[in-house]
C-alpha cells in the first residue's frame, strides 16, 4: 500500500507532492514495515521469489509455497484496492472517469509495471532476472547465520536499503517490479476494477515479464549463494577427541584412588 499510494500520490497530484525518490522511499519502506509486521509470524514473506529461492535452499518447507504465494497474491491485491478506495475521487478528478493504461492521463502504470519505450521485451527479462537476482542474494546474506549477516531486529531495515539502492539504479527500465504478487496482484485488481484487460495486452503482453523474470532471478541468486558462499562457510568441528582424553584422565584418576586404597588396606 505504501508502495502504490507513493506512485499514485505522485502521479494524480501531477509531481507536485511526489518525485521519483518519494515512490523508491514508499516502496523501500513499505517492504521494511511489511517485514517487522509479518516477520515474526512467516518470516516477513511478501515476494514468491524469495520464498522460492527460500525452499531451494532447504529454508522453507515445499508445503508451505503454495499457501505464501496465495497470501502474498491476496496481499498485494488487497493493497491495490485500499489506494484505489483512498484516492477514488482524485482518480475521478484525474481522469474524468476514464480510466485507461496509456495516454496524458494513463493511470494503469501506478499499480503496475510497463516498461520504458526503449525496452525489448528480452531486454526486460534480463532486467527482471538481474534485478530480483541481487535483491535475493542480498537478503540470502543479511539472513545467514554464517556470513556477517544484520544485527537481530535491523534485517528488514538491511532489506528496505536494498530496495533503495534497486530503485534509484535498476527503475529506468520498467520500475523495479521484482515481485510478481506486487505486480500481478495490483494488475489483476486493475483488469476488474475499471482499467479492463488493456492491463494484459498493453506492450505486447508486458505482463507475464515481472512473474516469470523474478522467478528465475530468485533461482539463480540461490544457487549462487550456495555454491559461492554457503558451501564455504567454516563449521567449527566438535572436540571429542579432547573429551575422550578427560575421560581417560578421569579413569585414570578413579583407578589409581582405587589402587591407593587397596595398598592402605593390605599394609593395614
Amino acid at each position: 500500500m505504501f508502495g502504490c499510494g507513493s506512485v499514485a500520490q505522485t502521479v494524480l497530484s501531477r509531481n507536485t507532492l511526489g518525485e521519483p525518490l518519494t515512490v523508491h522511499i514508499g516502496f523501500s519502506v513499505g517492504l521494511m514495515m511489511a517485514a517487522y509486521v509479518a516477520g515474526g509470524v512467516s518470516g516477513g514473506h511478501v515476494n514468491p521469489a524469495v520464498s522460492l529461492a527460500m525452499v531451494i535452499l532447504g529454508k522453507l518447507k515445499i508445503w508451505k509455497f503454495p499457501f505464501y504465494v496465495i497470501a502474498q497474491f491476496l496481499g498485494a491485491f488487497a493493497g491495490a484496492a485500499a489506494v484505489f478506495g483512498l484516492y477514488y475521487d482524485a482518480f475521478m478528478d484525474f481522469t474524468s472517469g476514464i480510466l485507461s493504461v496509456t495516454g496524458i492521463n494513463a493511470t494503469g502504470h501506478i499499480f503496475a509495471s510497463y516498461p520504458a519505450r526503449h525496452l525489448s521485451v528480452l531486454g526486460g527479462f534480463i532486467d527482471q532476472v538481474v534485478g530480483t537476482g541481487m535483491l535475493v542474494l542480498c537478503i540470502l546474506a543479511i539472513i545467514d547465520g554464517g556470513n556477517i549477516g544484520a544485527p537481530k531486529g535491523v534485517e528488514p531495515l538491511a532489506i528496505g536499503l536494498i530496495i533503495m539502492a534497486i530503485g534509484v539504479s535498476m527503475g529506468l527500465n520498467c520500475g523495479y517490479p521484482l515481485n510478481p504478487a506486487r505486480d500481478l496482484g495490483p494488475r489483476l485488481f486493475t483488469a476488474v476494477a475499471g482499467w479492463g484487460m488493456e492491463v494484459f495486452s498493453t506492450a505486447d503482453y508486458w505482463w507475464w515479464i515481472p512473474v516469470a523474470g523474478p522467478m528465475v532471478g530468485g533461482v539463480v541468486a540461490a544457487v549462487i549463494y550456495y555454491l559461492l558462499i554457503e558451501l564455504h562457510h567454516h563449521h567449527d568441528e566438535p572436540e571429542k577427541p579432547h573429551e575422550e582424553e578427560e575421560e581417560e584422565e578421569d579413569e585414570d584418576d578413579d583407578d589409581s584412588s582405587l589402587k591407593d586404597k587397596y595398598e592402605m588396606i593390605t599394609m593395614s
